[in-house]
């Protein structure tokens, strides 16, 4: 799902180059020869759909059975993509956030039912009643009452810039200036997309984990599942088109690049919202393991616990023209969004990232264990159409 443009908040390579990166292409692992490429069926997206890249990924039984990359790094350079370029997958993250709070819920160390005053027990007196009584679940679910991303959400993250301390010291920072806030509504009422409320669940399970939420995804997450090109903030290197570097639409049509810096990126205070990025084959790896609900290691959650990510907890309102990333109706679970299509028998899960110069598609059967991925280096509602009709069609050709 779409994060707000951070160009509201701060309104305060030759030739050597382009060889080393033809040569780091020519040395990256190519597809297995289990594996088909979709180069073909991807390359008449980009022209159609004005994307500088494309890429998708199939996952049947946990095994990548079918994968391919066409495109630019950035658009007009010549420069192409790999299916071991790192892309971004904003809010898609968010299903990397609840499965830290679920493994720590399968140590007993909280339970879903725990509290922002529980967990913050130093802050409680001086919190809004309402906001106290949130749990981790109704965080999880954007049921916790705190509203969708506003004016007041942004300036705190304007203000937050100018705070002394670790990323989590900030998470910590920006929960005591909200905590008084009133809700908008009682926990567990109403759905409201808050990446206000995944910012105080990262807070969370900062404090009860005893570590960053950063070196959390790392350690548990990144690590033993072996996503090896998986990373935080920028894909790209500052100075390098090392990367499928994020673009935007002018408002006289052109396309433009966003090279690494303060300007290709959410604020690094909302990780836990949407700040990862990934190759396309590590981005389906993560969709394959969490199709298999527990058939594949590593167990990083019990099955069960897994299970119930993936489990609707709240009807979300029809949107019209939802921002990409965005689905227009179904029901929200713990970090995943249960969806309807017409071209699925039965609900997919699914999620939709974007910081507004990427977007990124994750959609699995448990079912099936089928799980696929489409990712663009663009984010603009044809990309988003570009990306569900290449869902479609990937389903058709490959979902048992």
């Amino acid at each position: 799902m779409a994060l707000f443009n951070k160009s509201g908040l701060r309104k305060i390579i030759g030739r050597a180059a382009f060889l080393s990166v033809l040569a780091a292409a020519a040395m990256a692992p190519s597809l297995s020869h289990a594996q088909t490429s979709l180069d073909d069926m991807l390359k008449p997206y980009l022209e159609q759909y004005r994307l500088p890249a494309v890429a998708a990924a199939v996952v049947k039984d946990g095994k990548i059975v079918s994968a391919g990359a066409v495109g630019e790094r950035k658009f007009g350079s010549g420069i192409p993509v790999t299916v071991n370029d790192r892309f971004h997958i904003g809010s898609d993250t968010k299903a990397f956030t609840a499965t830290l709070a679920g493994m720590l819920v399968d140590r007993g160390d909280m339970t879903w039912a725990t509290t922002i005053g529980e967990v913050f027990p130093e802050l409680a007196p001086q919190m809004d009643a309402g906001f106290r009584s949130i749990t981790i679940s109704q965080l999880l679910s954007h049921t916790s009452g705190i509203p969708a991303d506003n004016a007041e959400f942004v300036e705190l993250l304007a203000k937050s810039t100018f705070e002394e301390g670790n990323l989590d010291d900030l998470r910590y920072w920006l929960l005591e200036q909200w905590m008084s806030k009133p809700l908008q509504a009682p926990p567990g009422q109403r759905f409201a997309y808050s990446n206000m409320g995944y910012t105080v669940a990262g807070a969370m399970i900062e404090r009860v984990a005893k570590k960053s939420w950063e070196e959390l995804i790392r350690e548990w997450i990144f690590d033993p599942l072996e996503l090896k090109t998986a990373g935080l903030g920028s894909q790209a290197t500052l100075g390098r088109i090392d990367a499928a570097l994020g673009h935007g639409i002018l408002d006289d049509g052109k396309i433009k690049a966003f090279m690494a810096g303060p300007g290709d990126d959410n604020p690094q205070i909302i990780g836990p919202t949407g700040l990862a990025h990934m190759s396309v084959l590590d981005f389906a790896r993560w969709a394959g393991w969490n199709a298999g609900e527990g058939k594949r290691g590593p167990s990083l959650l019990k099955p069960e616990t897994l299970k119930l990510l993936h489990t609707a907890v709240v009807d979300m309102p029809s949107a019209k023209n939802p921002a990409p990333g965005t689905p227009s109706s179904g029901k929200y679970g713990l970090g995943w969004v249960i969806v309807t299509t017409d071209w699925s028998p039965q609900p997919l899960v699914f999620h939709g990232g974007s910081n507004q110069k990427n977007l990124a598609h994750i959609w699995f059967s448990p079912g099936k264990d089928f799980a696929m991925v489409v990712v663009t280096n663009i984010s603009s509602a044809k990309a988003n159409d570009a990306l569900f009709d290449i869902a479609d069609k990937l389903y058709k050709q490959f979902a048992p």
